[in-house]
């Protein structure tokens, strides 16, 4: 008869996840803080991604086209 292979159990090993990048959302000029777009749909905290053409947001698959500049 063939033997079954173990099946290992228990704790599955940590990995580390790529960390969110909020901090380049912000831009700090004197007194003033200046916030990239955020989602209308989602509201202020969920940013709008910069693509080459669009902005984008992840959680809502909104989309905004940008005119293309001749």
């Amino acid at each position: 008869m063939a033997e079954k292979k173990a099946e290992k159990k228990g704790k599955k090993p940590h990995k580390n996840k790529p960390t969110s990048k909020k901090y380049t959302k912000y831009k700090i000029e004197g007194d003033k803080i200046i916030r990239e777009k955020y989602c209308p749909r989602c509201g202020p905290g969920v940013f709008l991604m910069n693509a080459s053409n669009r902005l984008y947001c992840g959680r809502c698959r909104y989309t905004e086209f940008l005119k293309k500049s001749e």
